[in-house]
């Protein structure tokens, strides 16, 4: 053996270890790694965004946008060539829109949504490239004067990172959900130099009304590790400076607070709404892709002449909002219009297809919210001298409630003004802005709550999954497909069998990845190995049948391969064989505890084509009372039946029946088929 093949099985051995650790003692480590992928990245895009503006509005526009108390406090200056402005926003969404469309359509819009996409759907789905990509395109995007954020690019960094990191540590399904989470966080807080916040945000983004309580602790170590790589070169002061206390010392200024949080509601509504449709509109619009972003920028240039706090992030402008000198000096007019304008200029640059995030505008837009209730009630009984409260309270109950992520956001007050004051405002401003938005959120890919998470589905309908050693439901994979071979003869091995994968490995015999016959279709690769999928799930030997099933529920794939410490294949875990596996320990279980004997028994049963229950969900079906339906095997995917899914003709179905009612049940089934 080589010292290159002695080192690899070294790494894979310390590799193993790790992964097999306690769960602080791994997710210290990885954590850490994730947390400093997501500070160095930030930091690498913030420069970028700083030379982008450079470039396209002070070389080319003749205008250099004014800044926050931690990014240089600059005043900034006037319209020096105001006809180049717009066209310095149009080319910076021509490049932004050539650099998506040719190579990584995924970073197109704001990346948090697609992370969160990943996180409940695919966690080891997400490509480096496209973390690439969208640092350039959101560079050009913002530097520019586009109106978008910097922190979804940051959290699709990082989030991108922690993906990688599943596929090449071959995390289970649910430690890769969850390495991504912490990528989300950790991206935010760094960027936000807010790591409590982007801790907790990490968590509570992905549900409209959950918290991922799995991830509290990696995205804190990855958060902290972010913000503190980030705040070595940018500096450890919040993000708007230091807010001076006394501006929230009686009761009596809590009405205005509310006040706030109902206008913020209002406008977080109306966010989300012009949003979507500027995005369903530009989706219908007859233009190349890659051009969308050009026109959409045009539009947000001239709309920058009149009201340039719609150009870039506007931190800038929310830093003049906070102080009275700095408020009073903007027009009245430019004041109340500045969250309509941010609105429309957000949804036109990010709707159109151009890369950037929305957290930043949503705070922008919120701000002057508050702004706006100042200036109107300034003067009166329990207002503050300063802006500033308002500002602040006003800017994270807007996003704190479109996101529904109000824990994190009342941290984010605390963070970014470097006080404890505003956060009973902040409460009682996001808890009203949350209630005004209900259900609507400006996360499309956002869950409900973990119940309709594909993952969590399995682990509440079926827990004794993760009772059971996935070595012991696997069988020995018929087929693996050699990463040398051409694409012609891995076709051939496929149908020579009649698979449909298999998965693929390279000369040491470990896995790569999995290959589809679609993958294969009209390729011209010379090898498999351009073609195997490498987001594939896999677990290793030591998992539980709940993480395999849980790779089944999340892709797109019909295998999960079981690996040891060298990634060798010991096996492969089928919806099949997750199936037996869970009858034979649920029944072993119902025994052990003396319920089927005498209460419960279990069914399974082929539903038949003329059977009742076709067509129609499970409340509808009627089955007799106390018959539950754990689990319907379809196609060879695994499901957990909800109450509004439709049962099909060829569905497995796996019960728990009444005593005696078993075939009564079969019968409902079955069709015409007689009873036991």
């Amino acid at each position: 053996m080589g010292v290159r093949e002695r080192t690899l099985d070294v790494l894979d051995l310390s590799v193993g270890r790790l992964l097999r650790a306690g769960y602080l003692k791994k997710w210290s480590v990885l954590g850490a790694l994730i947390g400093v992928v997501a500070g160095l990245g930030a930091v690498a895009f913030v420069y970028s965004i700083r030379f982008c503006s450079w470039l396209f509005l002070d070389v080319i526009g003749g205008y250099v946008p004014p800044s926050s108390v931690g990014e240089g406090n600059s005043l900034g200056s006037a319209f020096a060539r105001p006809w180049a402005v717009p066209l310095a926003v149009g080319l910076g969404g021509l490049i932004s829109g050539v650099l998506v469309v040719r190579f990584a359509p995924e970073a197109e819009g704001h990346g948090t949504d697609a992370a969160i996409e990943s996180v409940h759907h695919n966690p080891r789905g997400m490509r480096v490239r496209a973390s690439i990509v969208k640092i350039v395109a959101s560079a050009v995007t913002i530097g520019s004067g586009g109106s978008a954020g910097r922190e979804g690019p940051t959290a699709q960094i990082s989030a991108g990172f922690a993906s990688m990191l599943a596929r090449r540590l071959d995390l289970t399904p649910t430690d890769a959900r969850i390495a991504v989470a912490a990528g989300i966080g950790s991206g935010i807080g760094a960027i936000f130099r807010a790591p409590l916040g982007g801790a907790v945000l990490g968590a509570e983004i992905l549900y409209r009304d959950d918290l991922e309580a799995e991830a509290i602790f990696p995205t804190f170590v990855a958060s902290v590790t972010g913000f503190s790589i980030f705040a070595a070169f940018e500096g450890f002061a919040p993000i708007f400076g230091y807010l001076q206390p006394g501006h929230f010392d009686r009761l009596q200024q809590l009405p205005f607070y509310a006040v706030i949080g109902v206008a913020a509601g209002l406008a977080g509504i109306l966010y989300t709404t012009t949003f979507y449709k500027a995005v369903d509109r530009f989706r219908r619009l007859r233009l190349p892709a890659w051009l969308k972003p050009a026109v959409a920028g045009v539009a947000v240039g001239l709309m920058g002449l009149v009201i340039p706090g719609v150009l870039g992030t506007g931190y800038g402008w929310l830093q003049r909002a906070m102080t009275q000198e700095g408020l009073e000096s903007m027009a009245l007019w430019m004041i109340l219009a500045l969250p309509i304008a941010k609105i429309l200029s957000t949804s036109l640059t990010i709707g159109s297809g151009g890369s950037g995030g929305i957290f930043g505008p949503g705070m922008v837009i919120g701000g002057f919210v508050g702004a706006s209730i100042w200036m109107l009630v300034s003067g009166l009984s329990g207002v503050p001298a300063s802006p500033a409260p308002y500002v602040v309270v006003g800017m994270t109950a807007c996003f704190g409630s479109v996101a529904h992520a109000p824990l994190a956001m009342i941290l984010m007050v605390a963070e970014m003004t470097g006080t404890l004051e505003l956060v009973l405002p902040a409460m009682v401003a996001i808890g009203l802005a949350t209630l005004i938005v209900g259900d609507r959120s400006i996360y499309e890919h956002q869950l409900k709550d973990r119940k309709a998470s594909p993952g969590h589905r399995f682990r509440s309908a079926m827990p004794l999954l993760a009772s059971v050693p996935v070595t012991t439901s696997m069988e020995r994979a018929t087929l693996t497909i050699d990463a040398g071979l051409s694409a012609e003869e891995a076709r051939l091995a496929l149908s020579a069998v009649d698979a449909h994968e298999a998965p693929v490995v390279d000369g040491r015999t470990a896995y790569v990845g999995a290959l589809t016959l679609e993958a294969l279709e009209g390729s011209e690769a010379a090898h498999v190995r351009a073609l195997a999928d490498t987001t594939a799930p896999s677990v290793p030997r030591d998992a539980t049948l709940e993480d395999a099933v849980e790779g089944l529920a999340t892709t797109r794939f019909s295998q999960v391969p079981v690996l040891d410490d060298h990634r060798q294949i010991l096996g492969i875990v089928t919806a099949t064989q997750a199936i037996d596996g869970y009858r034979l320990a649920l029944q072993s279980n119902l025994r052990g505890v003396g319920i089927a004997p005498a209460g419960t028994t279990l069914v399974e049963a082929t539903v038949a084509e003329d059977s009742r229950l076709v067509g129609r969900t499970l409340l509808q079906a009627r089955l007799p009372t106390g018959t539950v339906v754990m689990a319907i095997l379809r196609d060879d995917s695994l499901l957990v039946p909800g109450s509004s899914d439709r049962v099909e003709a060829g569905d497995d179905l796996m019960m728990l029946v009444p005593e005696g009612r078993g075939g009564e049940v079969r019968t409902i089934v079955g069709g015409s088929g007689d009873a036991e």
